[in-house]
């Protein structure tokens, strides 16, 4: 039989799927267990940037150990929105290297420089500007953790929905580590590997590493290749160092490559739809080229007009934490980061055809080879942070305190080409554009703990913030630059809006972000609190545009979140309940909203500040370990948001662009009208090509109403759990375990466009299918409920030297519709099953 202590130590591993915890300065946050106590280990964070037990924080967090981790199988970031009550993780549309995490509510899906998303990406302590490469192989990790809200005052801009923090695992203090292989479905290959090895008494490093290879779930019917791999490798070397008894460093190295896709693709094939046996693509565009200018004749500047179809990602990760003890219970830490992202890309969003429509909801297969419509890409990003950080306490442990000077740099260029296809033979290069934009912000920041009582604590805390946004345009087309600057050309001094307005191209914005919270701890099992904190989002520009006038600003989004909680043990911490309800106001709600342009059948960009945004809900998390080695948890979570669109007139803004109001009421007119949303093509004469053009756009729904906000089910829900059964005397141990998650229905796109398979007849006109929600769906918005179920068994040999394990994901293949770009819908990975072994030593 296994002793207590292992018992207690298993046990609480698998609690961190439900247990609140939360790390920074690069600092290996851990648990304390007592071999007298069985029941769930008390865990120690660092969420408010020191350490303290996760049950004293008055912050909504989950938190998943490197154990736990590995235990359910899950290999990267996305996998988190399974776990976290009202988050929604998915990679981006055509990126697999990119997550859009909608945490509360708020998340984005673009990945283009002049956008930051608003649930921020740390490892260890440094921020990831960029969302392309932030869904992160966890192949060298301590734990990962989830802090659900703004974050504005200790975490500053881009943290309004909250923040996913990775910390990446010390060094150890002796010669150890793990080699790890794995083969799975698709042909998967998994290597990993660490080794820890002291250079001196307080000096040592490791030196970790992964690689990954498969062959990709999804059938290309036209070229007969396969898409939608996920392969990558990864190297990465840590230093930990104590340089004087009150001098410690920690620092890393980290060189990360990914090459995933996440490509249109449909369960029943375009081509034969009685093939459903898989999931397929249609497209013509090439991963592997047959000539170095697949795009020819069409002419593309740069090295981008030589891509094939697929990503590949690469990220330079360097960060230090010099830390030292300048007084009693006060320390002084240097965080300092650089990270420089490369990634390239040439992805079809139309699947080789045309987007769909009322009139054509089943576009002909035609396998353009350029793609039907293709974006090519080419980006560098590079980004220096530089932190200084002090920590203490003073007043005989009255006051407690953390404040600190933070100051980003981030350098952006994209250079980056539209193809739109109309027939295999003719393709219109709709833009090819160089774009530079730069961001510098200061901030500076301080919270405080007043200690009324050992039950009472009063916090307070603001941050100051000065961020200056610049951006700058070139046009690549030769036409553009042939000696004569026409008006269509993307230049600098062309940015004028439709009514002739100039575009601004720097953005300033200077901002407090308050926080406040009330503590009460009656005992040391109970803790009682409420909070009010704010946070902003970054403004910038419409960098998608394909025509000066489209080259639009939006404003910065602010935040005000209001919490009240409770976290607490009962039966001697057998069991944990924590329940955290929230009610969170947004003002000038950043929108994206990706349009079929009437005249052509491409897309349109369009991002403006369309509306606030009202969130409000509750999430519980319980985890109970009933018996030694058995641990049962549960999440859910509850959200009711809705856009609250200003009481103002119907009119334009300073750029020319309708307000919701006037939208709205053109909207209704037009269905009163007669006519028909999303018809693009066809129309009688004298009816517009595209009826309904403020129908189905925006916020508008095709019903003329407003839309419901995207990727926030009402209800998201995680149970499951874990046993550690001892066989017999032998030492060795089998672990089963399992999870499943639902999410309720929800929309995935912004006017919650979707196309329905029976005619419609309005104004004199027919068309064969409709937007109005009558009849069998076809494509577009509308995510039905899911659930989802990952399962795995492991069996660890004695003292956990080793472990095969096998374990699947989705292991019920389940599909859903994750996103939505132009009607076509994007859907879930499908099952993916693995058997590993591991040595540790």
């Amino acid at each position: 039989m296994i002793d207590k202590r292992l018992a207690a130590t298993v046990s609480a591993l698998a609690v961190a799927l439900a247990s609140p915890a939360h790390a920074q300065n690069g600092e290996q946050a851990g648990t304390t267990e007592s071999s007298e106590q069985p029941g769930l280990s008390e865990i120690i964070v660092t969420a408010q940037r020191r350490q303290e037990s996760v049950q004293d924080v008055p912050i909504a967090i989950s938190a998943f150990t490197a154990e736990q981790l590995r235990d359910q199988g899950v290999s990267n970031t996305l996998q988190l929105g399974q776990y976290v009550p009202n988050l929604v993780a998915q990679n981006n549309t055509g990126i697999g290297s990119a997550n859009a995490y909608f945490l509360r509510g708020l998340g984005s899906t673009e990945t283009i420089a002049t956008f930051d998303p608003p649930v921020g990406t740390y490892v260890d302590d440094i921020y990831l500007s960029r969302q392309n490469a932030n869904n992160l192989s966890l192949f060298d990790v301590a734990r990962v953790e989830v802090l659900r809200g703004p974050q504005g005052t200790l975490f500053g801009r881009n943290t309004t929905g909250g923040a996913i923090n990775v910390i990446m695992a010390d060094p150890g203090d002796t010669i150890g580590g793990y080699a790890e292989v794995g083969y799975g479905r698709f042909d998967r290959k998994l290597v990993r590997g660490s080794i820890d090895l002291p250079l001196a008494d307080s000096f040592a490093i490791k030196v970790s590493g992964y690689w990954q290879d498969d062959d990709g779930y999804v059938k290309n019917v036209t070229t007969g290749e396969r898409l939608n791999d996920d392969d990558g490798w990864g190297v990465r070397l840590g230093v930990k160092g104590e340089l004087a008894p009150w001098a410690r460093w920690r620092a890393s190295y980290a060189h990360i490559v990914s090459k995933g896709e996440n490509t249109l693709n449909f369960t029943c094939n375009p081509a034969n739809p009685t093939d459903c046996k898989g999931r397929f693509s249609t497209t013509g565009l090439r991963e592997n080229p047959t000539s170095a200018t697949p795009f020819a004749p069409l002419v593309i500047q740069g090295r981008k007009a030589g891509y094939g179809n697929g990503q590949e990602a690469a990220t330079d990760l360097i960060t230090s934490n010099l830390s030292f003890d300048i007084a009693d219970k006060t320390t002084l830490s240097l965080i300092t980061g650089y990270v420089s992202l490369n990634q390239q890309f040439a992805l079809d969003f139309f699947d080789g055809r045309g987007g769909p429509s009322v009139s054509v909801p089943f576009p002909t297969v035609q396998g353009y080879a350029r793609g039907g419509f293709t974006i090519v890409n080419d980006g560098s990003h590079q980004q220096f942070t530089q932190e200084i950080k002090l920590d203490g306490s003073f007043g005989n442990g009255l006051v407690d305190y953390v404040a600190g000077f933070f100051y980003i740099d981030e350098r952006n260029r994209t250079n980056l080409a539209d193809v739109f296809s109309i027939s295999p033979a003719v393709s219109l290069l709709l833009g090819d554009r160089i774009i530079r934009n730069t961001t510098k912000a200061y901030a500076g920041y301080v919270q405080a703990d007043l200690n009324i009582t050992e039950q009472l604590k009063l916090t307070a805390g603001v941050r100051y913030t000065d961020e200056t946004k610049n951006v700058s345009i070139t046009d690549n087309r030769p036409s553009c630059n042939d000696g004569t600057i026409e008006a269509t050309c993307m230049f600098d001094q062309n940015l004028r809006a439709a009514n002739g307005v100039i575009i601004p191209r720097s953005q300033n914005v200077k901002i407090w972000t308050p926080r406040f919270a009330l503590n009460f701890k009656p005992n040391d099992d109970l803790l009682l609190f409420a909070s009010a904190t704010r946070g902003f989002k970054s403004g910038g520009w419409n960098a998608r545009a394909t025509a000066p006038s489209q080259f639009l600003p939006f404003d910065e989004e602010r935040v005000w979140s209001y919490e009240a909680g409770i976290k607490s043990e009962f039966f001697d911490r057998k069991v944990r309940a924590n329940i955290t309800a929230f009610w969170m106001d947004v003002s000038d709600l950043q929108i994206l909203a990706g349009l079929l342009n009437p005249a052509t059948g491409a897309i349109t960009f369009l991002t403006r500040n369309f509306a606030d945004y009202r969130n409000k809900g509750i999430e519980a998390e319980l985890t109970v370990a009933p018996v030694t080695g058995l641990t049962l948890y549960a999440n859910v979570g509850y959200q009711d948001d809705n856009y609250r669109v200003p009481n103002a007139p119907a009119g334009n803004d300073i750029y020319g662009i309708q307000n919701v109001q006037a939208q709205l009421a053109a909207c209704r007119a037009q269905l009163a009208a007669g006519q028909i949303p999303a018809s693009a093509n066809s129309a009688p004469a004298g009816q517009p090509v595209n009826n309904a053009p403020a129908c189905a756009a925006g916020i508008v729904t095709a019903n003329g109403t407003i839309a419901t906000p995207v990727r926030t089910p009402d209800w998201s829900l995680a149970i499951g759990g874990s046993y550690r059964a001892p066989l017999g005397t032998s030492g060795l141990t089998l672990v089963p375990t399992i999870n499943a998650s639902y999410r309720s229905r929800q929309e995935v796109a912004i006017a919650n466009l979707s196309i329905y398979n029976q005619p419609v007849t309005r104004g004199g006109r027919t068309t064969p299918a409709n937007p109005f929600g009558d009849g069998p769906f076809v494509t577009g918005s509308e995510s039905p409920a899911a659930w989802l179920v990952n399962a795995g068994l492991a069996l660890n040999g004695p003292e956990d030297r080793w472990q095969l394990a096998v374990e699947c994901t989705n292991c019920f293949n389940e599909e859903f519709i994750q996103s939505s770009l132009s009607n076509y819908s994007y859907l879930n990975q499908p099952m993916m099953w693995t058997v590993r072994a591991r040595y540790n030593f």
